[in-house]
This record gives C-alpha cells, sequence and structure tokens, in this order.
C-alpha cells in the first residue's frame, strides 16, 4: 500500500525536514515487508490567497485517484500507536492500493475536504503547527511499521 503525505506547504531544509525524511526513510526500509510504502510527499501551496477552499483544491487534486484519504485534524479519532499500527494493516488487507494523509495549512482543512475523507486521525485536542505534523505522522508511519513487524523499537 503506497503511502501519500498531502500536506500544504514547503518544508525546506530545516531540522523538521531532516526528522520527516529519517522517519521517511526508515518507514520505507521497514515497511516494505509489510507491502507498506513507499511513501510520497505531496506539498502544495496556495499563491493567489484563496484560503482553506483553494488549498483544499490542491490537495485533492495532488491525492491520488482511489486513495483512501485520512485528514490529520483535532477533531479525529485519537489512536495509541498500537492502535494506529492496527488500523494501517487494516486499510491494507482491506485492499487500499493507496493511502493519503491530509495535512492542512494554517487555517486547517476545508470542511467539505473533511466531510469526504474516510477517516481522521488526531494527535489530541491540541492544534500543531503542520511542520510538527508531518514529523510526528513520519514517526508514527515508522513505529507503526516496527510493531507490525514484531521489532523493538516500540516498547510501551
Amino acid at each position: 500500500m503506497r503511502v501519500h503525505l498531502c500536506a500544504v506547504g514547503r518544508i525546506r531544509s530545516s531540522p523538521e525536514r531532516e526528522l520527516i525524511d529519517d522517519y521517511l526513510k526508515r518507514f520505507d526500509r521497514s515497511g516494505r515487508a509489510l507491502s507498506l510504502g513507499p511513501v510520497r510527499e505531496h506539498e502544495v501551496e496556495d499563491k493567489r490567497g484563496g484560503g482553506m477552499e483553494a488549498e483544499a483544491a490542491l490537495l485533492a487534486r495532488a491525492c491520488p485517484t482511489g486513495a483512501l484519504r485520512v485528514v490529520m485534524d483535532e477533531r479525529g479519532a485519537q489512536m495509541s500507536s498500537p492502535e494506529f499500527a492496527r488500523k494501517l494493516a487494516q486499510w491494507r488487507d482491506q485492499g487500499a492500493q493507496d493511502l493519503a494523509f491530509f495535512i492542512g495549512g494554517a487555517d486547517g482543512l476545508a470542511p467539505d475536504l473533511r466531510g469526504q475523507a474516510d477517516a481522521a486521525v488526531s494527535f489530541g485536542a491540541m492544534v500543531w503547527p503542520h511542520a510538527l505534523v508531518r514529523v510526528m505522522l513520519a514517526e508514527q508511519l515508522y513505529r507503526a511499521a516496527t510493531i507490525l513487524a514484531g521489532g523493538p523499537y516500540h516498547r510501551a
């Protein structure tokens, strides 16, 4: 199952970029044997200032046709890392070829995009900067792969 991170904003050379790249590289290596990955990032920017709706249109275009759509949203389901791992495995086992995670910009995700999602996941009730959400999602993808593989990374 290919994984797509569809996100508003570009993360250039920075500590966050280094962390994202590191965790996604680890996920690609550990997930391969589990039929998870590779991960592809799709960064979009609304240069015309159209707001959430314009960003939603760009995100929708970046998403592969037929992908299972998951929005990262503070109103979404909060899961433990093992629950998230089981959910990834469930989506894979149900035959999803592509899984797309949507990360909004400063104003979040447009209500229409949230409403069209197959699932919503939250990293808690707090609102996080989009760059940190990407870091945390990349780490949780890697953690999920190690949990499913029975690796020692997750110790809880």
